[in-house]
């Protein structure tokens, strides 16, 4: 099996990638079933503790296809790995960040957490920021094509405190190779401004809309319901 340089990967190739990185994700939730309710229930930790526990604890049960070769980035959960297609093997830098908030209609990134471009307008301002990550990894002498995903726990609250797992969002953050197609322009894109004040001089951050995200490719967003009385976690694939 030809191993290929992801330097090489047309933007079909890294498109594929990215959606089969997803649901293989996708299916680690799964698995991981009312497990992640139950831990949201009773563990004393901070709901963004849980969230990072459950996200390392889920991926490692379903762990793929591994290279021993250390990676470095601001998220939760990092691998380098290798992507086994039917012709071809392509190395993979991963970077998978988990949220825990009591909605889900998008995600607060950092800028060492994306590959792209962020275009937007921000009251009636163009802004135009790099995303930290490179396109194409290099460790080791070799090159990983840079991945980056979301996992997204939607929760409330009850009387006493205890928190409540909902749903969960899964979503894939294009490669910034895939520019042109998810944020082509300041006026066409898939971010919302983020919860950052620049007057405080607080690092520039933005928001990730599932919504938006979603109309540009429905399979880059997922979501898992948790049905507490029939205790149960359900989701079916969106094509």
């Amino acid at each position: 099996m030809t191993e290929k340089n992801p330097g090489d990967l047309s933007l079909g190739e890294i498109e594929e990638i990215e959606k089969l990185t997803l649901r293989w994700i996708f299916q680690a939730v799964l698995d991981f079933g009312m497990e992640a309710h139950e831990i949201f229930i009773k563990s004393p930790d901070s709901v963004k503790d849980i969230a990072e526990d459950i996200t390392r604890e889920l991926l490692d049960r379903l762990s793929g296809f591994n290279v021993q070769q250390r990676i470095y980035g601001t998220v939760d959960y990092k691998k380098a790995r290798y992507v086994i297609l039917p012709e071809q093997t392509v190395r993979q830098a991963l970077f998978i960040d988990s949220k825990a908030e009591k909605e889900n209609r998008s995600a607060t990134i950092q800028m060492s957490q994306t590959s792209m471009w962020i275009r937007q307008q921000r009251s009636g301002n163009d802004i135009v920021e790099k995303g930290f990550l490179p396109e194409i990894s290099e460790y080791g002498g070799k090159n990983y094509l840079t991945t980056t995903c979301l996992v997204h726990f939607m929760y409330d609250d009850d009387i006493n405190g205890a928190h409540h797992l909902r749903e969960v969002t899964i979503a894939a953050i294009p490669n910034g190779r895939l520019q042109d197609k998810y944020n082509p322009t300041v006026e066409d894109g898939i971010w919302l401004a983020g919860r950052n004040a620049p007057t405080l001089g607080e690092d520039f951050r933005v928001r990730v809309s599932f919504g938006r995200l979603k109309s540009k490719a429905a399979w880059r967003v997922q979501i898992l319901i948790y049905n507490e009385s029939a205790m149960e976690c359900s989701g079916s694939w969106q094509s």
